[in-house]
């Protein structure tokens, strides 16, 4: 699968040299884009989210999203590969102490085609480990139209480039 960046700016530095230095909060890049087939819909929901909105096209058109829709999770997924292709460093990504206020605000139906929006809020220095860093990033699901369709509040611990002692 390909994932291009999509915005006029990206960062100074590839993914595979980029450290928690090269996250400047009040950056905003634009990634994607992944088409949600009907086919990849029923499959992610009938092995991990086996809901008629998401498994069963003639019962969800009944349903209150009037047809067939994405599992939530599914959105996350496309969202997670979107940001580990193009966002998160490939030399100096620790790890995620989680995530904050996780929202899907619009269906994502088949035909959508995905791409994110990630804006870095916050890069603070390790109080406790001053050779890594934190950084709060706001991450947009959109769809083709440029609707938000998933919010979420990443966190990510991020070696510095320079270890300070």
């Amino acid at each position: 699968m390909t994932t291009t960046t999509l915005s006029n700016v990206d960062y100074n530095v590839p993914i595979q040299n980029r450290y928690f230095e090269d996250y400047v909060p009040g950056s905003v890049y634009v990634y994607g884009s992944i088409t949600m087939t009907e086919r990849d819909i029923l499959r992610f929901a009938g092995e991990f989210d086996p809901q008629n909105i998401h498994t069963d096209p003639e019962a969800a058109e009944g349903g209150p999203f009037k047809g067939l829709i994405a599992s939530g999770w599914h959105t996350a997924s496309v969202m997670m590969r979107l940001y580990a292709d193009h966002f998160v460093s490939k030399v100096a990504s620790l790890a995620s102490p989680g995530v904050d206020e996780s929202r899907w605000v619009r269906p994502v139906r088949p035909g959508d085609s995905l791409s994110i929006r990630t804006m870095v809020q916050e890069a603070r220095v390790s109080r406790s480990k001053p050779d890594r860093g934190i950084v709060h990033t706001a991450v947009e699901v959109l769809n083709q139209r440029g609707e938000p369709v998933l919010t979420v509040t990443a966190m990510n611990i991020l070696l510095r480039r320079v270890p300070q002692r």
